[in-house]
């Protein structure tokens, strides 16, 4: 099976987009500034993947916003929709890679300046009047994606879901009770870590849209259950992809995620309703291939950087 879209699909998203700003573990290597964020990695692996994305965000004219448009362009992401108004200042996270005393990589994630200490810009949601022409674009999606909560995100999600897209949520941040729970009735995929979420309440309950529920545990692989039959299904476990090198764990959920939509979503929420069970079987399978391959490098997608593009496309069609 070809797990990239024989045309390109279209994938709305809003959420965390940020600069990350990569501190390697090897003091030689220059910082890198790349666009970040779960929604924005998402997004930027799906335009890699075939697909035409378009995040909805409120980048201004900021150093760090121009850094991450450019970055987001290079790679193909359409940036109609990135500077709603009002604009705001970009996110800035920086991501520290360390070595452990057996040599293992981790890392660490800061949100202050490491020279005066004071706290760099945080997220700020689009509003719902700005995003009022972005919902007259969704009649055309495929799917649609959301890390944080709003108003306005809840807003675009419907406005999806009713034009036939697969609503992937995939919270990562402290939600407002009643927007999680509007998020949940809406969400056909619901995808979190066990380091964040022991469960999401109201998933696979009667009311709600969701078809598949995944949680991730890191090295220990992921589960997931889902509901195309006339029941909800018991859990499946899928063992964690073997990486050949480890450098960095950083974006290996962001890379699962992408692998999960590239491969299930491209026909909207009635060809992931056909494709049913072995169709996510195989496109988490891909996502666990994506994240194992990145492992190998620092950032969360240091490896889309590290080679040539026509190789990069390569390696990609090689692990599909």
């Amino acid at each position: 099976m070809n797990e990239f879209p024989a045309h390109r699909p279209t994938i709305v998203g809003t959420g965390l987009i940020a600069l990350d700003l990569v501190m390697s573990a090897d003091h030689s290597v220059p910082v890198h500034a790349w666009a970040g964020g779960t929604c924005g990695n998402v997004l930027v692996i799906l335009a890699l993947l075939g697909w035409d994305a378009f995040p909805v965000a409120r980048l201004n004219k900021d150093a760090a916003s121009q850094r991450v448009r450019a970055d987001l362009k290079k790679w193909g992401v359409q940036l109609e929709f990135v500077s709603c108004g009002p604009t705001t200042d970009t996110p800035i996270i920086i991501q520290h890679i360390l070595r452990s005393g057996d040599g293992a990589p981790r890392h660490r994630f800061s949100w202050s300046c490491p020279h005066c200490g004071s706290w760099l810009p945080s997220f700020k949601p689009v509003t719902i009047k700005a995003v009022e022409p972005v919902t007259e674009h969704l009649s055309r999606t495929k799917a649609f994606f959301m890390d944080r909560l709003s108003p306005a995100a809840l807003l675009m999600a419907r406005s999806a879901a009713d034009s036939g897209a697969v609503v992937v949520f995939e919270p990562s941040a402290k939600c407002d009770e009643r927007q999680l729970a509007q998020a949940v009735k809406l969400a056909h995929v619901i995808k979190y870590s066990d380091d964040r979420y022991a469960s999401v309440a109201g998933a696979m309950e009667p009311g709600s849209a969701t078809l598949v529920e995944v949680q991730t545990f890191g090295a220990q692989g992921l589960r997931y259950r889902h509901r195309f039959g006339t029941e909800v299904s018991k859990w499946s476990s899928l063992d964690a992809v073997q990486a050949p090198v480890l450098a960095d764990t950083c974006g290996s959920g962001d890379w699962c995620t992408a692998g999960l939509i590239s491969m299930s979503c491209a026909a909207g929420a009635e060809g992931l309703r056909r494709g049913g069970v072995v169709l996510v079987d195989s496109a988490l399978r891909f996502g666990q291939k994506l994240a194992a391959w990145n492992v190998g490098f620092e950032g969360a997608r240091g490896g889309m950087y590290a080679i040539e593009r026509a190789m990069l496309e390569r390696v990609l069609h090689q692990l599909a």
